[in-house]
């Protein structure tokens, strides 16, 4: 039998159309499958990132409903955080107020303690005072004074400065202390030193500081008095006047209250005279070189006759006294330790009227803080003079007394 009656044809032609056949079959199923899976991978996707955000929209209205906004979770938040800091910035200036009285306590201290070791006598005002309940002062009033200036204290007591139980009476009701500013002498317990205790004794109106005495001293003895006197009363201000000035003492409160609210003030009539570079004339200053070429000018400061600080400055003082350098002229030294501060120079030309001038501006109800003569940087034979300038251009007897 052949293969042709059993209906096989041997023809090759035939045996290759149909392999190629199946493989094109195979092919197009291949590819069809590789088409479906791309065309359903996309929208596969799509629905999972459209589950996935309603899944989150309900987790957000879950929350809500048991009162657990997000967002407002996040506003709270920030509000507390506020809060805090808040919180902590006043704990901050709580204790910097506290680190600054202790290093004021510790300042006091060790001149205590220097005292004890020269064997120098303490003032009774120089011992440390209790803190608790330490009361608060208006100002304090530091007349710098000299061992021979016995006749000018004496004008002083009998014109503007009060005595005795009045004097007690102005610190008690108005917060006023007021005390003659001196050291010791170069001889300790000399005779000089023994004629201001006997005086101190009769009148109790003394602020003994802890430094020797002399007229090229006087930056280091300001530095002293405020360190001191920052120490032993908590005020609001702290004031330094000669004693051959006139003051108006309610006059002089009333200014400075006006300031009150400032932190750094710094009170006086400004002025910024030149740097005398020539030896051996008045004011010389041997340090010329540091503020220019020849001819230059200081810096504003406040003269010396009479000038307030805020409580804040003195004890940046009292702290940084070992380190704050001092120039020839005392108004200088004082005005170059505010340099480089946050500080407001207060220039108040009612603290430096003139002898002449002061009279008529009384009477016109403008009183002036205080008055000398500049020719003589004081009142000139102030000694002589100065019950005449306090009966032209004084405030008047009951000012003190009077209710603002």
């Amino acid at each position: 039998m052949s293969w042709k009656s059993k209906g096989f044809d041997p023809n090759p032609k035939s045996m290759v159309t149909k392999k190629l056949t199946l493989l094109l079959c195979i092919g197009c199923f291949c590819a069809g499958m590789l088409f479906s899976d791309r065309m359903w991978t996309v929208p596969e996707a799509e629905d999972k990132t459209i589950s996935r955000a309603m899944g989150v929209k309900d987790e957000r209205l879950k929350l809500i409903s048991e009162g657990c906004d997000p967002i407002r979770d996040v506003k709270h938040e920030s509000k507390d955080i506020l809060n805090e800091v808040s919180r902590t910035h006043n704990a901050i200036q709580t204790l910097d107020k506290t680190i600054s009285n202790l290093e004021m306590e510790l300042a006091a201290t060790r001149a205590v303690q220097e005292s004890i070791i020269n064997g120098s006598p303490i003032s009774d005002e120089l011992k440390i005072p209790e803190t608790n309940g330490k009361r608060k002062y208006l100002m304090v009033v530091g007349i710098n004074t000299a061992f021979s200036s016995r006749k000018r204290r004496d004008s002083v007591r009998a014109t503007w400065m009060p005595q005795g139980e009045e004097r007690k009476k102005l610190e008690e009701e108005k917060g006023i202390i007021m005390r003659f500013v001196i050291g010791h002498s170069a001889t300790s317990g000399g005779i000089l030193d023994r004629a201001i205790e006997a005086e101190d004794r009769k009148h109790g109106d003394f602020l003994r500081l802890e430094h020797v005495e002399g007229y090229l001293e006087l930056s280091a003895k300001t530095k002293t008095y405020f360190a001191t006197a920052a120490a032993l009363w908590d005020a609001d201000f702290y004031v330094k006047v000669d004693d051959d000035v006139h003051v108006n003492i309610a006059t002089l409160g009333a200014t400075l209250a006006r300031h009150r609210t400032k932190p750094r003030v710094y009170i006086g009539c400004m002025k910024s005279g030149p740097v005398l570079a020539q030896k051996g004339v008045r004011y010389h200053e041997p340090e010329h070189w540091k503020f220019g070429e020849e001819g230059n000018k200081y810096f504003r400061h406040a003269t010396g006759q009479l000038y307030a600080i805020s409580r804040d400055l003195a004890s940046y003082i009292s702290i940084n006294q070992h380190v704050l350098h001092k120039y020839a002229n005392e108004d200088v030294s004082l005005g170059s330790w505010f340099i480089g501060l946050d500080v407001d120079h207060i220039d108040d030309r009612s603290l430096c009227c003139g002898t002449t001038d002061c009279e008529w501006k009384a009477q016109a109800g403008n009183v002036c803080v205080a008055s000398f003569d500049w020719t003589c940087s004081g009142i000139c034979k102030s000694v002589e003079r100065m019950k005449d300038v306090h009966r032209r251009c004084g405030e008047g007897k009951n000012a003190l007394w009077t209710e603002a």
